[in-house]
């Protein structure tokens, strides 16, 4: 079973704030753990939401709104996806979050679904020969609703377009992988306060903050990314909410990446394209 582990915003990360090398050590060794057991399928830290933008889809009209968005607890600074037998097992790992991230908030969702078009082996047999074009690369977020708070799949026409627009777009190099969330009442928080951790399942009553799906995409500029989520064929219809946020890359943290973490980074990276991913651990770090 896959598993997104959802690493709140907070503060620091809001502010653009980079965590220091030993956090940053911390982050790496306990991404190379998930590795070393297979289970880890690709982790990216997010950019803070004033360099991010939503697009709110009313009637099939499309409203464009730059951020920074005030909801900071809500907000999202990255994730790592896991592949492990069971929720407790997910679980079992959150609860390692290296101690050194403070005070954290993390959402834990089962990965009920791969995009249309986007499981590994196809897109294994789309990606482009060369799996690194130049570009800048983003997750696009999808908000959750009532319907897929309670579990309602799009209907198969639309299931079907987003299939063939998927496929297109991994074609070209700009899709790198999309998954699709189970409902809230599935997931669970781990929070730790003050050295102290809880644990909260779901489901949660904030759900238009809460996501339901998210794709990771590699275009030249936001303007594009913008551009390519008015293409895509929406799940929801007509009536949606999509964030944009930008992933941190290796080169954001060209300073505090001792030689070490660089060669860690990098095998990692060539791991996950291995499995059929196009997910890096670049940005992981950014998440703390």
């Amino acid at each position: 079973m896959k598993f997104l582990i959802l690493r709140k915003a907070d503060s620091k990360t809001e502010a653009g704030l980079l965590p220091g090398e030993q956090l940053l050590s911390a982050m790496g060794k306990y991404h190379e753990e998930l590795a070393a057991a297979g289970i880890l399928r690709g982790a990216e830290g997010l950019q803070p939401s004033a360099k991010g933008v939503r697009l709110s889809v009313s009637d099939g009209k499309v409203s464009v709104i730059d951020g920074p968005f005030a909801e900071t607890k809500e907000l999202i600074a990255g994730f790592s996806m896991i592949d492990v037998p069971s929720k407790q097992d997910a679980i079992d790992w959150v609860k390692r979050w290296p101690p050194l991230d403070g005070d954290v908030v993390l959402e834990i969702r089962e990965a009920a679904s791969a995009c249309p078009g986007t499981d590994a082996a196809v897109a294994a047999a789309l990606a482009p020969k060369d799996p690194a074009p130049a570009g800048m690369r983003f997750m696009v977020m999808i908000k959750s609703n009532r319907n897929s708070e309670a579990g309602v799949m799009p209907d198969q026409k639309i299931m079907d377009a987003m299939q063939q627009f998927n496929q297109v777009s991994m074609r070209t190099g700009e899709l790198l992988a999309g998954e699709g969330l189970g409902p809230s009442a599935k997931g669970t928080r781990v929070a730790f306060s003050g050295g102290k951790m809880s644990i909260t399942d779901g489901p949660f009553t904030e759900i238009k903050e809460l996501i339901a799906g998210f794709w990771l995409i590699r275009v030249k500029s936001k303007q594009d990314a913008i551009e390519w989520v008015k293409r895509c064929p929406c799940p929801f219809g007509a009536n949606a909410e999509l964030e944009i946020r930008q992933v941190y890359e290796m080169a954001d943290f060209d300073q505090a990446f001792s030689p070490e973490m660089r060669e860690a980074e990098e095998r990692m990276r060539a791991g996950l394209l291995e499995s059929g991913m196009q997910m890096s651990l670049a940005g992981a770090a950014g998440q703390a």
